[in-house]
């Protein structure tokens, strides 16, 4: 620290240093700022977001629509196809067969997933 000499004006230096409440006010300005902008980020991106989250689904929707036609016209060739082998009603049985198995498998897979899920949450064992 410098000592003051008595009679002599402060320094240039020392004449422009802000005070402790104007520090502090500053300080809230700042941040009064800096959370405006942060708030105004945050509603941009949430916007964005939203429309984009729209586009996703749309595409998702039609994805799923496209499988389900594509899976629709394997079931029908192979009907075709096992058609002149195991005849009409035997094709239709054997496609039949075969993708209520697939279903039955995919169903136990998905029981024993929900089981583990729920031992997960629950702690317990077994």
């Amino acid at each position: 620290m410098q000592e003051m000499t008595p009679g002599l004006a402060p320094s240039p230096h020392e004449a422009e240093d802000p005070t402790l409440a104007e520090d502090v006010q500053q300080l809230m300005r700042d941040a009064r700022a800096l959370a405006e902008a942060e708030f105004a980020f945050q509603k941009t991106r949430a916007a964005y977001a939203g429309a984009e989250a729209k586009g996703i689904a749309l595409l998702g929707v039609v994805a799923v629509v496209l499988v389900f036609f594509a899976v629709m016209a394997l079931v029908v060739g192979a009907v075709i196809a096992l058609g002149p082998v195991l005849t009409a009603w035997g094709a239709m049985a054997a496609v039949t067969l075969a993708l209520l198995t697939i279903a039955g498998i995919c169903a136990l897979a998905a029981k024993a997933r929900l089981k583990r899920l729920k031992n997960a949450i629950s702690d317990k064992k077994g």
